[in-house]
């Protein structure tokens, strides 16, 4: 199994998320990736560094379109090919976050499917967003994600909030489809999930 640390980084202009290797007792490892992105940009895009020195570019997420309910976001290597697409399900997206993975190219039916893991949780979100001044307290509840196969259902990869104030996740590779993925396809999955959700 292999797993990553996901940490988001307090920066005024910027977003900015490290990633690091962690071993099986989940220490952390060696720095993998540094993603930074501008704020209050209008097409959305990530460019990702192969550590915080912002040398060398590893691989970049960048937005199909402004404004699309149902985003595609195309992660490519330094030389411009594609590793894979991931989409955001709209309407899936309703009652319970809903993302998928595509293979390079192939758009018709996802490698996984990324959804919230509790359904209770994602409505509890949903009514918590919407009442008077309630919804103005951030929510500090933690919920996490699993990545599944679409055609068995079997849970390949999973996304889980590690801590209560700060933006750290756990990105666990269990197997299945997720190891057919280029990791980071995955990795950009995690900065994704904490920056298209606002948590």
């Amino acid at each position: 199994m292999q797993t990553y640390l996901i940490e988001q980084k307090i920066r005024p202009l910027v977003n900015q998320y490290a990633i690091y290797e962690a071993g099986p007792d989940g220490v952390k490892g060696s720095m993998v990736a540094f993603a930074q992105q501008k704020r209050f940009a209008f097409k959305e895009a990530f460019t990702m560094y192969a550590d915080d020195s912002k040398q060398q570019v590893s691989f970049t997420v960048k937005a199909r379109q402004v404004l699309d309910f149902g985003a595609r976001y195309d992660v490519t290597d330094a030389d411009g090919k594609t590793l894979g697409t991931i989409g955001k399900a709209f309407k899936s997206s309703l009652l319970r976050s809903t993302w998928h993975i595509f293979a390079p190219g192939i758009e018709d039916k996802p490698l996984l499917v990324i959804q919230e893991r509790s359904q209770a949780l994602a409505i509890f979100r949903r009514i918590w967003d919407f009442v008077p001044y309630i919804g103005d307290i951030p929510f500090l509840l933690k919920y996490h994600f699993d990545m599944s196969d679409p055609d068995n259902g079997q849970v390949a990869a999973t996304y889980e909030k590690t801590t209560l104030w700060r933006d750290h996740y756990k990105l666990s590779v269990v197997g299945g489809g997720a190891e057919a993925i280029d990791p980071r396809v995955l990795m950009s999955m995690g900065v994704l999930l904490d920056a298209m959700q606002g948590r």
